[in-house]
This record gives C-alpha cells, sequence and structure tokens, in this order.
C-alpha cells in the first residue's frame, strides 16, 4: 500500500519530470523561433523592481489581509514564463501577474509604436463661440460617459415617481414607496466629475452670457462644478419637501471621478465629516504633490489672510515641505512580499509616506471657517462647497457594487466609516486611491510594455487600505430566480425593515 506521504512525493516527481521535459521542448522552440526566454524573464524581473520602489500599495497585497498571496502569484508567473514557447504567452504572463493584484488603477496601458510618419502637431484648443454652448462643452470634455439609469431599475417598480432625469436636470432622482407606504427618496450619482453632467456646463455658459462675462474655460469649469453640487442638494430638498423618510444615493456602476467623492458625504449630514487619512509613495513622484500643496499655502499667504489663518497656512507648509525632505531617507527592502506574507502594519516596512488626509491637509474644518471659504479650501478641499453642507440631515443608505470603483469607494468609505450611511449590494470594485500625482508609466525594457503604477493610499477608519473595496451592511446579490426588478424590492424591503429597527 502507498502511504499519504509517499504518494505525495511520487506525483512531486512525476510533475518534476514533466516540468523538466516542457522546459527542454520551450528551449528548443526558443532556437529560431524569436522568442527570447531571457529577454521576458529580464522584463520580469525589472517589473517586480520598479513596483517595490514604486507601488504604493504592495505592503498592503503582501498581508494576509488583503486577500492576494502574492508569494504564490510571483511562483505561478516563473512557471509560467519558463514553460512559455511564445511572446505572446510570455506577454500574458506578465499581464496575469499584474491582474493578480486585482487592482484596478495597477493596470496596463496601450503600446505606443515608434512612429513610421511625421507626428502629428498638437491642434490648437477649439474656439468657445458664443451662443453655442452644445459645441463649446462638447469641446470642453462634457459628456454623459456614464449610465444614468439607476444601477437597479427602481423606476419600473409600482408607485415609482421620477423627480429628475439625469439630462434636463444633472441628477436622476425620485421617490418609491417602501413595503410599509413611506417613501423612500433615490438619488444617483453615476460619475463623481461633473464633465459627467453636461447640463451643469450649458447652464455655466448661459450664466456668464447672460452676465455678459467672457466664455473662459476656467470660468465655465468653476461655474458648472458649483452648478453640480447646487443641484444635488437642490435634489436632495426637492426629497425632503416630498415627505422622504430616507435616502438612498445610488453609486453602482460608478467608475469613480474626483475629489468629489470626499465633499459630497458632507451634503448628507449636519455633523462633521473627517476625511481618510491619505498616504504617498516615497518615491520622486510624490514631490509633484508635496510641491502642489506648498504653492497653493504660499498663494493663500500672499493673500495676506489674518492671523489665525496664516498659522494655519503656515503649518500646511511646513508640513509638506517636511513630507517632501523625507522623499527617499527612510525607504525599506520590500522584496520579501515575493516570499512571504507579513501582517499589515501601518508603520511598518511599507515605503510610505504621510500625506495628509484624502480632502486636503486638514481632515475636515466647520462650515464658515476663518470667514474665507477660498483660503478654507486649501487646507480642506471640501470647505469649497460649504454652502452646501447639510443638505440632507436623515437617514442616508448607499447602493454600491463591484463596478462602483475609486472616488465612488471613497465615497462609500467616507459616508460608512463616518457613520452617515449604511451600504447595501455588493462589495466595491477595489481600486483605492490610484493617483495624487501625475507620473511616467512603467516601460519594461524589453518587451516594451507600458503600466501605470498606483502612488496614494487612502486608509479606512479601521487602518485598511481603500483598496480592498468596501463591504456592504446588507449584502443585496443576484440570486437564482430573482430578477433585477425583484432584487430592487428586496433592497427597499431591507431598508424599510431597517428604518423600523431604528424608530
Amino acid at each position: 500500500m502507498t502511504s499519504p506521504r509517499t504518494r505525495g512525493s511520487m506525483k512531486l516527481l512525476a510533475a518534476m519530470c514533466i516540468l523538466g521535459l516542457s522546459l527542454q521542448v520551450a528551449s528548443a522552440q526558443d532556437v529560431g523561433s524569436g522568442f527570447r526566454r531571457a529577454d521576458w524573464l529580464e522584463d520580469f524581473q525589472q517589473l517586480k523592481a520598479r513596483l517595490e520602489r514604486e507601488y504604493v500599495n504592495l505592503a498592503w497585497m503582501g498581508s494576509p489581509q488583503s486577500g492576494i498571496d502574492v508569494p504564490r502569484l510571483e511562483r505561478r508567473t516563473r512557471d509560467a514564463l519558463a514553460t512559455a514557447a511564445t511572446d505572446s504567452e510570455a506577454e500574458k504572463a506578465l499581464l496575469d501577474f499584474v491582474a493578480g493584484f486585482r487592482d484596478g488603477h495597477l493596470s496596463p496601458l496601450p503600446r505606443l509604436t515608434a512612429p513610421t510618419v511625421a507626428v502629428a502637431a498638437e491642434p490648437e484648443d477649439a474656439a468657445l463661440v458664443p451662443g453655442d454652448a452644445r459645441t463649446g462643452c462638447a469641446a470642453l470634455g462634457y459628456a454623459a460617459t456614464s449610465p444614468i439609469a439607476f444601477s437597479l431599475p427602481f423606476e419600473s417598480l409600482p408607485g415609482f415617481v421620477l423627480l429628475g432625469d439625469g439630462l434636463g436636470a444633472p441628477f436622476r432622482s425620485g421617490l418609491i414607496p417602501g413595503p410599509d407606504g413611506r417613501r423612500i427618496g433615490i438619488v444617483r450619482i453615476q460619475a463623481f466629475r461633473s464633465t459627467a453632467f453636461p447640463v451643469t456646463c450649458t447652464r455655466a455658459w448661459a450664466a456668464l452670457e447672460a452676465a455678459g462675462k467672457p466664455l473662459a474655460r476656467r470660468a465655465i469649469e468653476d461655474g458648472a462644478s458649483d452648478l453640480w453640487f447646487a443641484a444635488l442638494a437642490e435634489a436632495l430638498a426637492k426629497l425632503r419637501e416630498q415627505k422622504a423618510v430616507a435616502v438612498l444615493v445610488d453609486v453602482g456602476n460608478n467608475s469613480g471621478g474626483d475629489d468629489s467623492g470626499d465633499w459630497m458625504p458632507r451634503m448628507f449630514t449636519d455633523r462633521t465629516v473627517t476625511s481618510a487619512p491619505l498616504w504617498m509613495i516615497d518615491a520622486p513622484v510624490s514631490a509633484k504633490y508635496f510641491d502642489e500643496q506648498i504653492r497653493s499655502m504660499n498663494r493663500g499667504l500672499a493673500a495676506k489672510p489674518e492671523a489665525d489663518a496664516v498659522r494655519g497656512l503656515e503649518q500646511a507648509r511646513s508640513f509638506f515641505e517636511a513630507a517632501k525632505a523625507r522623499i527617499g531617507k527612510q525607504r525599506c527592502d520590500l522584496s520579501w512580499v515575493w516570499t512571504e506574507q507579513r501582517p499589515w502594519n501601518r508603520d511598518g516596512c511599507n515605503n510610505l509616506l504621510a500625506a495628509g488626509s484624502a480632502g486636503g491637509f486638514m481632515r475636515s474644518l466647520p462650515k464658515g471657517a476663518y470667514g474665507d471659504r477660498e483660503l478654507a479650501s486649501r487646507l480642506s478641499w471640501s470647505a469649497a462647497i460649504a454652502p452646501n453642507f447639510g443638505a440632507w440631515t436623515g437617514p442616508v443608505y448607499v447602493l454600491a457594487d463591484k463596478r462602483s470603483f475609486s472616488a465612488a469607494e471613497m465615497f462609500v468609505a467616507t459616508m460608512k466609516d463616518n457613520g452617515i450611511a449604511k451600504v447595501l449590494g455588493a462589495r466595491t470594485g477595489g481600486d483605492g486611491c490610484g493617483f495624487m500625482a501625475d507620473g511616467d508609466p512603467l516601460v519594461l525594457t524589453h518587451s516594451q510594455l507600458r503600466f501605470r503604477v498606483p502612488n496614494c493610499m487612502r486608509l479606512r477608519a479601521d487602518g485598511t487600505d481603500e483598496v480592498a473595496g468596501i463591504a456592504p451592511d446588507f449584502p443585496i446579490v443576484p440570486m437564482q430566480g430573482e430578477s433585477a426588478r425583484a432584487r430592487a424590492g428586496r433592497a427597499l424591503a431591507v431598508i424599510a425593515g431597517d428604518l423600523s429597527t431604528a424608530r
């Protein structure tokens, strides 16, 4: 009889023989085929070395808490390269390696080919012609690029009343009776960037023309942004007037956007909201972010504000100057991630630099701080929309799914970690922070594969990396035999039940 241990050894010996044979075959195929395994192995080593230096989430990924077994991923890639017989197979091995981190911001970019004809000159900016807002706004990049309909078909349920269509009105919103008859308001945020809401641009354009002001790009964009936040406040006010007992904010199938994901939670409560701690990679690219903040503080100080504001701005400037000075001074060797897992420790070997918060130097500021909104927004960016704080103060729920990414995850995490809302749906996609500074892509020497590498990290209230995704309080996942309409009804029933419990 063969013992379990002996049987395992025999399997291992057989596997080694098969691997050895495949390597011999692959080596034979290297010759004359143009396939150079050594080049791909060098690219793999280059990729790992660059990730050790530049990938902000690497230490988190190397922890058991991340759910990613990096040593196994590395071994699998080495094995795939060892048995690859063609460039396409080797390329797939490297692409699968990067995809294995399950970080949407760590991703391949299109290959760039060497010019075969003269490179075209950059075109001039399109003219902004008075009286043609639609063409001008399109030229500025305003387009409805995300699904406007709710991510679950609430519109199709009995009793639903549409208040805003998401076209003529920036935000799609409506009222629907829950199982107990009480009305629940629903508002759709399909993207966290005003450029995905073209009507805000055309309205800002019209306002500038009516006031006889120049149609400057910055003026249009600032006006559109202000109108966007105001439109959400108006939608929430309308739901309040219609006696909604709670609001469901739908950010399902929302690919992200900008820092508005941190600002908007303050519109759903009158309590203090704190932004997530922000960390930057300890690498030269982070100097760009720190320099940007230093310049902002210098501009604020140039306006000669009151003494308390001067102290705040100088404190922030000193913080960012010190952060920039620390770049490269406290780096550690992260090569351990390829061979072992270590528990996540924010203060351990991770090559991170404290960078204030996801909303600026200060995690929060009270409404009306410093008596100067423009100045306050240099220290806490959300102060720019302070007039819209507390537009809704009742119960809030957030609907998210696996297609909620990046800034949408920032919104969900901030709502949940500040106790503003409970989350329904599915765990978010897990993109995390992504980028706070523009850096050059990672380009592999031989294959010329190109990758973007995230340089910022947002931490949750429990100290975990947001790149893990945000789990729902109430899972609402697709089930066999249940339509999307039925699932929408189930979500409403969950909200009604939770509201009854909270009474």
